[in-house]
């Protein structure tokens, strides 16, 4: 049983170590600006449909069909006069859902079976393997289609189709990592003490990996946002759900650049691209931090 001085040693080991992280975090403007970037859309997609719903009129009007922005409409309408702005702020949060509830699917099966395959080894290693090769060798976008098509147009579909596809990255990385960490001294005597299979790989060889596995979260999320709109974009989504990919949808289909709507068109495609980016910013100022190789010099 945990004493309460151990848990006050714990306590301040983990403030000495997020104090640690943050210091050398801060330091990347890469990663301050994608952070800055993230939050204000995570606070958009929390508070914003709240807002939206008192200071916008979001409803069909027939005299303010594809209308430019305006002092009333900020971002214009669509072909059913419909407010832009509103279809963006809510569009915010199904995109963010469907980026990080696939990428926790991802992640897990990639861990489970990265750990596992490094571990074991030999016919289990061999088995696992030679499934993630299919996946990597099969193009993402044709199996994305071809699931998401049998599956249904549903958001749930999306978020599983999306994580059953992209995991086998993360399960390559793991499993290298995997097969160095195995062979370390500490792993060794826990054998000798009588740990089992589990209690190693959970307790041992999963704390050493997680640093891994947090900074391709980042990266893997970015992927899962860009792969919903693109799946939005050509059919695949949710007709019922407003996202930032069915507005382009929609957006194209209607013929927005027929009738010049940029207003239709640049709103969901720039939140889009300053999502992706400040995931990617983030991973890559997270690979920095816990790869003390790649950290710059004064």
């Amino acid at each position: 049983m945990i004493t309460s001085e151990q848990k006050k040693d714990l306590f301040a080991l983990w403030k000495k170590n997020l104090v640690s992280f943050w210091g050398i975090y801060s330091q990347n403007k890469m990663g301050l600006i994608g952070l800055v970037i993230l939050i204000i859309f995570t606070l958009m997609a929390l508070f914003g449909p709240l807002l939206v719903e008192i200071t916008t009129m979001a409803v069909d009007d027939v005299t303010q069909v594809l209308h430019p922005p305006t002092g009333n409409f900020w971002l214009g309408t669509d072909d059913l006069g419909k407010d832009i702005f509103a279809g963006v702020i809510i569009g915010s949060r199904v995109s963010l859902l469907v980026g990080v509830a696939a990428t926790a699917i991802s992640m897990i099966i990639g861990t489970v079976i990265g750990i596992v395959s490094g571990f074991y080894g030999k016919t289990i290693d061999a088995l696992l393997m030679r499934i993630t090769d299919v996946f990597l060798v099969i193009p993402w976008l044709p199996l994305m289609l071809v699931m998401a098509a049998l599956l249904g147009p549903s958001l749930a579909n999306i978020i599983f189709v999306i994580g059953i596809t992209s995991w086998a990255g993360t399960a390559r990385i793991i499993r290298s990592q995997t097969l160095s960490i195995k062979e370390r001294p500490y792993v060794e005597r826990a054998r000798a003490i009588g740990s089992g299979d589990t209690h190693i790989m959970f307790y041992h060889i999963l704390p050493n990996v997680f640093p891994l596995i947090f900074a391709n979260t980042v990266l893997v999320a970015a992927i899962a946002i860009l792969s919903e709109t693109t799946l939005s974009f050509l059919g695949m989504g949710d007709p019922t759900r407003v996202t930032w990919g069915m507005m382009l949808h929609f957006a194209f289909s209607m013929g927005a650049v027929s009738f010049g709507a940029w207003w239709w068109l640049l709103p969901p495609g720039i939140c889009v691209v300053l999502v992706v980016l400040s995931f990617t910013f983030i991973g890559y100022a997270l690979d920095e931090v816990l790869n003390p190789k790649l950290r710059r010099r004064d």
